[in-house]
């Protein structure tokens, strides 16, 4: 509110952003318009699709990394009974030894979840469906199942590429979309803090080039001032 709106030794800003926890982000949903935002970046979730070849004792840390945040979702994916149950029994046994352990399983059964699905097509339609900020494909064909995903924030490939090199120190902006906005935003970049206008200017001779046009569609429209405001500028005949 105080960035927003100003408050006594604080102006008022006209962007803010950066990421946040649950109330952050409402925050910032609230306030815009009459600033902007980036995105809505917060709380964190992130979606791990696996197969047989994926070591559990690896998924079972990633999904506690994210749950660790909490609140944040942990979505595990596969095509995999086998896979699913031995990530899962591993999870399990991997909270036991966590500081935050009772927070982060807390996490897991509010916002946990493990999807068995037919094929690898149906894992790739539920993450671009769900958007997430972080997909984890840790698969023996990470490369060829990230040509199928659209729609995350941003796509960790491999069983060596761990959420949290991205958190901090993999290199591209962690600023990522959540709550299923990866469907039209992306991750801060410099674009969020520069702005665009447009120039326009025509010689008469331009202007009757368009003219005709203009005044067409401003008379389907029913705008006869616009349509005016054009032809009154028109070479006279």
């Amino acid at each position: 509110a105080a960035l927003a709106y100003g408050v006594e030794g604080i102006d008022p800003v006209e962007k803010i952003v950066g990421p946040g926890n649950l109330f952050v982000a409402l925050a910032k949903k609230y306030v815009f318009g009459v600033v902007g935002i980036d995105s809505i970046a917060g709380p964190s979730e992130v979606v791990v699709i696996i197969d047989e070849s994926t070591r559990p004792e690896f998924t079972a840390a990633d999904l506690l990394a994210q749950a660790e945040h909490a609140p944040g979702a942990s979505i595990l994916i596969s095509w995999s009974q086998q896979a699913l149950e031995a990530a899962l029994a591993e999870t399990a046994r991997q909270l036991t030894l966590l500081d935050r352990g009772e927070l982060a399983r807390e996490s897991l059964q509010q916002f946990g979840a493990a999807i068995l699905v037919q094929h690898r097509e149906e894992a790739c339609q539920i993450a671009n469906d769900l958007a997430p900020e972080h997909l984890h494909i840790a698969t023996a064909d990470a490369e060829q199942l990230a040509e199928k995903i659209r729609c995350a924030g941003a796509v960790f490939l491999g069983q060596y590429t761990p959420v949290a090199l991205g958190d901090y120190a993999a290199g591209p902006s962690h600023v990522l979309p959540t709550s299923g906005t990866a469907r039209w935003a992306s991750a801060l970049s410099s674009n969020d803090f520069l702005r665009a206008d447009s120039v326009v200017c025509f010689s008469q001779d331009g202007l009757e080039m368009l003219a005709d046009d203009v005044a067409l569609l401003a008379s389907v429209e029913g705008l006869s001032a616009h349509r005016h405001s054009v032809e009154i500028r028109r070479r006279k005949p």
